[in-house]
């Protein structure tokens, strides 16, 4: 696959270098400039970094960072038991258990929430650092409602972590996590604050928890632009005053709606 010729590969992390270090110089240079278009494209454009996960993979397949990036890119594009199989060789070439979460939540794609609630109560869940035992959390919660246990998964949640008003880079996932569960079990109030507190904490915008307030509070968004040019066309007669009145009217419409109950988006 094509790499920009801005790509060099030094951009990748000192830690994934230093395990390409084992590669001949070439090899390494190749496989790093694979790897980085996987970080650069995995959140944009999840299949162009499959395919250069794939890319890396066939040019180095002992690596475990290799197969860890492999992994991700095949997570990204839903190929869950393959992401599963090779999050599983990465963790047997490092024996570390950071990948632990990410692979119970494969266990959830495949169908298997069961095994996911399991693994949440596997030892190497108190070998993960805080982030990691807080992912842990929301895949356990993920789990118990993906098996009808709404409530089971609403106490889940509920942790020192959900407690502190420190700000983390998991506290606005986990606090929007919770809002969501409070909603299936019909706690519709509790849910709105939590909401409000996971967008306080969204600095980053990984979650719709405006827009989730806004359907709660009963706030409609229309495009006036769409309404004016519908009303432009009903008519051919009167053309001018039309397109005031549909200027006008829309406008008019917007602001009365902006307080009116909408669906869900």
């Amino acid at each position: 696959m094509p790499i920009p010729e801005d790509v060099t590969g030094d951009e990748i992390d000192k830690d994934v270098r230093q395990e390409l270090l084992s590669l001949p110089k070439t090899l390494a240079e190749d496989v790093a400039k694979n790897l980085v278009m996987v970080a650069k494209l995995l959140d944009e454009d999840p299949e162009k970094a499959y395919g250069y996960s794939r890319v890396a993979l066939r040019l180095a397949s002992r690596v475990a960072a290799v197969r860890e990036a492999a992994g991700f890119a095949a997570y990204a594009v839903g190929k869950y038991s393959e992401a599963l199989g090779e999050f599983r060789a990465a963790r047997r070439m490092t024996g570390g258990v950071e990948l632990w979460p990410v692979m119970a939540d494969c266990e959830r794609g495949m169908g298997r929430p069961e095994k996911a609630l399991a693994m949440a109560g596997e030892p190497e869940v108190q070998r993960l650092d805080r982030a990691g035992q807080v992912e842990m959390r929301l895949v356990a919660a993920g789990a118990r409602r993906d098996m009808g246990q709404a409530d089971a998964a609403v106490v889940t949640l509920q942790s020192p972590e959900l407690a502190s008003n420190a700000v983390h880079p998991w506290t606005a996932r986990l606090r929007y996590a919770y809002a969501d569960a409070l909603l299936e079990v019909g706690r519709e109030g509790e849910a709105r604050d939590w909401f409000a507190k996971a967008l306080e904490a969204d600095q980053a915008g990984t979650t719709d928890a405006s827009d989730r307030l806004a359907e709660l509070d009963g706030v409609q968004f229309t495009d006036v632009l769409e309404d004016s040019e519908d009303g432009d066309s009903e008519d051919g007669e009167d053309s001018a005053d039309a397109d005031e009145d549909a200027r006008g009217g829309a406008a008019g419409e917007a602001e009365a709606e902006g307080r009116s109950e909408s669906e869900k988006g």
